[in-house]
């Protein structure tokens, strides 16, 4: 507690009108935005990579997001971090009854429902932004886009706006995959955006039914993608040569190549 203390107090100090610095005095929510973002993505990072000294300086940098907010929020007598704090802790009594009560789960699908029955619950118990409220309410528009699809896939799940199983998941994949086709084949490009759009939600659809978190599949795509290639590069540095002197046939041998290595 004495750390936090000491947290508390040095963002204090640095948001004094009088003594403080001038850039964290010229901050205010909208503007800590891409820090707090960025800073999430280096703490995931920092996990991917397996540094786990770098993961506690970016778990610091993230903290510090938490902590100057509040202290904004503080200034302007809107909540302080006390209060975000015991938010939260509340909500994980709340949300852990078999920890902290009497309640016992028959197994890990009951607790998954009573999760999602506490999360339901809390969405409805707060007071509505405006008087049209919608169940997607407060699925935030800025999550990375993978994300947010299966976020809101999940919340009309809980209304029963949902598939029973994987299966016809399958089937609307291909189906989506059609239409792009037949998109494509008409030339217009905005039926072809809007078509792979339907194609990427529906794979989402899929992982999610699945039980794969589609951004967390992508991003383990997408460095095995740069794994690979950089085994492409090197293979060719190694002959002296430049990637873009290496024919298609040659890129397509050394990616199969490092396919097989894994």
């Amino acid at each position: 507690m004495h750390h936090t203390r000491r947290l508390l107090a040095v963002m204090a100090s640095l948001r004094h009108p009088q003594t403080g610095c001038a850039w964290d005095l010229q901050q205010d929510f909208r503007s800590l935005l891409p820090y707090t973002l960025e800073e999430a993505y280096e703490v995931a990072d920092a996990i991917e990579r397996g540094d786990f000294d770098d993961l506690r300086d970016e778990l610091g940098d993230l903290l510090l997001q938490v902590v100057f907010q509040s202290r904004i929020a503080e200034e302007q007598g809107l909540f302080d971090f006390e209060q975000v704090a015991d938010g939260i802790a509340n909500k994980l009594v709340r949300r852990h009854p078999h920890v902290f009560g009497d309640t016992v789960f028959a197994d890990e699908a009951a607790f998954k429902r009573s999760w999602e029955q506490a999360k339901l619950d809390e969405q409805r118990n707060k007071p509505a932004v405006t008087q049209a409220g919608s169940a997607l309410d407060g699925i935030a528009g800025a999550l990375p886009a993978l994300l947010r699809a299966e976020k809101l896939q999940k919340r009309a799940a809980r209304f029963g706006f949902d598939w029973p199983e994987a299966e016809p998941v399958f089937a609307k994949l291909h189906e989506e995959l059609d239409e792009l086709r037949q998109a494509v084949a008409a030339g217009n490009q905005t039926h072809v955006e809007e078509e792979m759009g339907d194609l990427l939600f529906a794979a989402v659809n899929l992982a999610r039914h699945l039980n794969v978190a589609p951004e967390t599949a992508l991003r383990t795509a997408n460095a095995k993608f740069v794994r690979r290639f950089q085994y492409i590069e090197q293979c060719l540095r190694e002959q002296g040569r430049e990637l873009e002197h290496a024919s298609p046939q040659e890129l397509d041998a050394l990616w199969n190549q490092a396919k097989a290595r894994e």
